[in-house]
């Protein structure tokens, strides 16, 4: 399937990824927007004035080493190749 297919399995909450892609059991996942306590003394330390942080919807990653991508980003190649595929 193509990038927009893709992109709509994500929104269905499914994980999909590329064959193209050389690491083994890589996909990538939407992450749907929240709002969370802003935890001053980690991730959020520079929103000091707010209580609360918005979480915006985006697309994080698994990547090839068993690790968290937060924020993961296309690169051209993935977006113009139809070689993606949903993981089940």
């Amino acid at each position: 399937m193509n990038f927009g297919q893709a992109i709509e399995a994500m929104k269905e909450g499914k994980k999909v990824s590329r064959e193209g892609w050389n690491g083994k059991a890589m996909f990538v996942f939407l992450t749907k927007g929240r709002t969370i306590p802003n935890d001053k003394e980690r991730s959020f330390k520079h929103f000091e004035e707010q209580q609360e942080v918005v979480l915006r919807d985006h697309i994080d990653m698994k990547d090839a080493q068993g690790g968290y991508v937060s924020g993961w980003l296309a690169s051209q190649t993935d977006m113009l190749s139809d070689d993606w595929g949903i993981i089940e």
